[in-house]
């Protein structure tokens, strides 16, 4: 029985059902029902059956089958390596729309003339894609800027599209397999919040200040700013950067440049962002890094950017290095951490398969070395032995992948493995250093806190049960002192539990307090608490663990 189909839909439909024929799935397309729909060619009649065809028919198909396209290029638990390489390298480059239509939504969205609120605004645009395009104009204070406008429409045509994919999703995941081990409709939830979240260009633009005030330390790094009055939803105004796409710096060009320096700064900023901020330019293509005239590197376009959640950052922190120091057992008790198990996973497969990635990782040479790559290697591996890892991951290896590309073309002998040993000392120390901040110690005092105020409770129940003789305690001999003096130590390590938690209450709240007395910059009285606190700790970890042991 096929789905229940839309005539809204029909076309789109039939351009789905022959992508799925085309590609390899059509016996899944006489299940759904939409077999006829594609009787007659499809939009690339009948082209060769590569990664290559397909990113051409997905251009055909529109821009939302192109950015879906592109975060398949991310998935390698659901397409070949052929094709997520063809994929990867998709463009949207099409044919601009009219200026009459930009100067119609410019005026409507800033509810003023063009030509009231831009001393100078180019009709030729210098860029198109997909979603809108780039105009170069002149504010009225002089100020240089780049204007980027919605193309007409095209949310509706998003809206459609995703309501069809949607549809045959959820058919998909409920009566097939495969549907049912790869979960369509969910990843298609993620897919149509990461495209609405495209759309809205003052996403983009927050995007834009959040990325530059996390790399302000990156001397060599710049970032556009927004104009704020001039950004709506639909127009997107920003610092207009003069400069060259990496990918058209001529090789007389590239040695003039500090290559090594730029790569390392590139890797290093884009290490912050992923492993530290959890907020990074999901694809740093070298389409989208400039070269500036004063020898910086921009990094444009922040439609697309991802966020890890601090429960994964730990984990994917440990993944990277492990992976970049060859490590194949942290490496696969690193994803097995971040993963979800399906019940064919094969345990012995995986670590086998890990084992041989890593290693031959190893023996590659400095030009052959490639981080991403490798990243998306393991999360292809994990589907094929039953896991499936976090999707942080994908788009992690994607980001790395294209760093791999913009670093070699900055600097032939660039290193990214070498990079990520050299910073994972100040990494760490950042991690640790945000693990003692305020805020987090704050969280740490109120946790402490809950304790201490459900002890007693707890305690009290204990002791009710003892003093109600409804503790049974089944032993072959008692020894009445022993027992005795058993109780004895767990009341005295209860005691100093709750006066060391008295102690970190009384510090915490002894911090809020003005006093000259200081230490180290913080009030002496509550630093003092703190390490009494400490000491008791450790003495009380010392005792247990030498009593333990005697036991």
């Amino acid at each position: 029985m096929g789905i229940s189909l839309r005539p809204e839909h029909l076309k789109r439909y039939r351009d789905i059902a022959w992508l799925m024929a085309k590609y390899g799935r059509p016996g899944l397309v006489k299940q759904v029902g939409l077999y006829e729909a594609i009787q007659d060619p499809g939009p690339n009649g009948e082209a060769t059956v590569t990664g290559e065809a397909l990113a051409a028919d997905l251009e055909k198909l529109g821009p939302t089958f192109i950015k879906l396209g592109q975060v398949l290029s991310t998935r390698h638990d659901l397409l070949p390596n052929e094709y997520v390489d063809a994929l990867a390298r998709l463009q949207d480059d099409i044919e601009p729309f009219s200026f009459a239509e930009v100067e119609r939504i410019v005026n409507a969205e800033l509810g003023l003339r063009m030509s009231k609120a831009f001393a100078e605004f180019e009709s030729t645009p210098i860029a198109a894609a997909s979603l809108g395009q780039v105009h170069r104009a002149r504010l009225r204070d002089g100020r240089q800027v780049a204007v980027k406008v919605q193309r007409p429409g095209i949310r509706q045509v998003i809206a459609d599209d995703l309501d069809a994919l949607e549809q045959i999703a959820d058919w998909v995941d409920e009566h097939t397999d495969f549907g049912r081990s790869h979960h369509l409709r969910q990843f298609l939830d993620e897919f149509r919040k990461s495209l609405l979240r495209e759309l809205d260009y003052r996403r983009e633009a927050q995007n834009l200040i959040t990325l530059g005030r996390n790399l302000e330390e990156f001397k060599r790094i710049v970032v556009p700013r927004p104009v704020d009055d001039y950004t709506t939803g639909l127009v997107l105004t920003m610092d207009y950067i003069s400069g060259v796409k990496i990918t058209k710096l001529s090789d007389v060009g590239k040695l003039e440049l500090p290559g090594k320096e730029l790569a390392d700064e590139l890797f290093r900023a884009y290490l912050k962002q992923i492993l530290i901020d959890g907020f990074f330019h999901a694809d740093p293509h070298p389409g989208n890094v400039f070269l500036t005239k004063d020898g910086r590197i921009a990094l444009l376009d922040l439609g697309m950017v991802a966020f890890i959640p601090p429960r994964l950052q730990s984990s994917l922190t440990q993944l990277v290095f492990a992976i970049s120091e060859g490590r194949s057992d942290d490496v696969m008790n690193y994803s097995m951490q971040i993963s979800q198990r399906t019940p064919s996973f094969d345990e012995a497969g995986f670590a086998r398969a890990v084992t041989d990635l890593v290693a031959t990782q190893q023996g590659a040479t400095l030009e052959q070395t490639e981080v991403g790559k490798l990243v998306l290697a393991i999360l292809n591996v994990s589907s094929r032995y039953g896991l499936i890892l976090a999707p942080e991951l994908g788009m992690l290896g994607k980001a790395l992948l294209n760093l791999d590309q913009v670093g070699s073309m900055l600097d032939p002998t660039f290193n990214p493995n070498q990079a990520i040993r050299d910073s994972a000392s100040a990494i760490m120390q950042r991690r640790m250093a945000e693990s003692v901040s305020p805020g987090r110690l704050f969280q740490n005092v109120i946790e402490v806190k809950e304790f201490a105020e459900r002890l007693p409770g707890r305690v009290n129940r204990i002791l009710d049960a003892l003093a109600n003789n409804e503790v049974e305690i089944r032993v072959k001999a008692i020894d009445e002192n022993k027992l005795l003096s058993g109780f004895q130590k767990i009341a005295n390590r209860i005691t100093l539990g709750l006066l060391m938690a008295a102690l970190i209450i009384g510090a915490a709240m002894l911090m809020q307090v003005p006093t000259t007395f200081r230490i180290f910059g913080y009030p002496g009285l509550a630093i003092i608490f703190f390490v009494m606190a400490a000491v008791g700790a450790l003495g009380l970890m010392f005792r247990i663990l030498r009593d333990d042991r005697k036991g």
